[in-house]
């Protein structure tokens, strides 16, 4: 894989819905709790499989799981996970539908301990900022970090499920608590 694809960082290659990604959505600030919602349902859904897959279902996951409503979600009975296991737009994993429930009521949790999972993200960051990485090859970006290790240790014994380290890792790249694109990705040049 090249550091450098048309511009942007090598790993989203040439497929129009990553690029897409890559350029509008990952290592973009969310301050938006309904959207690091969203990004916690994709992100525990991806562990094993690789991202185009869960982006590629996306849609699926917003229409299975209220647009992404936590209160909603975390209504959800056993009837909704039978109904889910048969709906064709998620990845049929019982385990990750369950979790998706249980960690609605978590993050419910955590929203009302901290004001909101912004705050919560933020008070494992040093200074309360995001991080802004200076890489230049997709080999120097790591899987984990400090802050992964210890928001992945908590949200753990609060009783998060599908969200180790390198999924936490995953989900703050993704909303931009920790900014990854490399020094030479056209979206070090864009405002963001």
């Amino acid at each position: 894989m090249q550091d450098i694809t048309n511009g942007r960082c090598g790993w989203c290659g040439t497929d129009e819905l990553y690029v897409k990604y890559h350029d509008q959505e990952w290592g973009k600030l969310v301050t938006d709790d309904k959207t690091l919602f969203e990004f916690l349902v994709l992100e525990s859904a991806q562990a094993g499989l690789s991202w185009i897959t869960i982006l590629k279902k996306r849609e699926g996951y917003r229409k299975a799981f209220y647009n992404f409503d936590a209160e909603l979600v975390a209504q959800m009975t056993d009837e909704d996970v039978e109904r889910l296991m048969q709906f064709e737009g998620i990845v049929k994993n019982r385990l990750k539908i369950k979790s998706t429930i249980t960690n609605a009521k978590l993050f419910l949790a955590v929203q009302k301990e901290f004001g909101s999972f912004y705050n919560y993200t933020l008070s494992f960051f040093p200074d309360k900022k995001p991080i802004i990485n200076t890489f230049r090859s997709l080999s120097e970006i790591p899987v984990s970090s400090p802050e992964s290790d210890a928001m992945s240790k908590d949200m753990k014994k609060r009783g998060f499920k599908f969200f180790g380290t390198t999924i936490c890792y995953a989900h703050l790249q993704a909303s931009g608590f920790i900014n990854d694109h490399l020094t030479d990705c056209i979206c070090r040049k864009v405002p963001q």
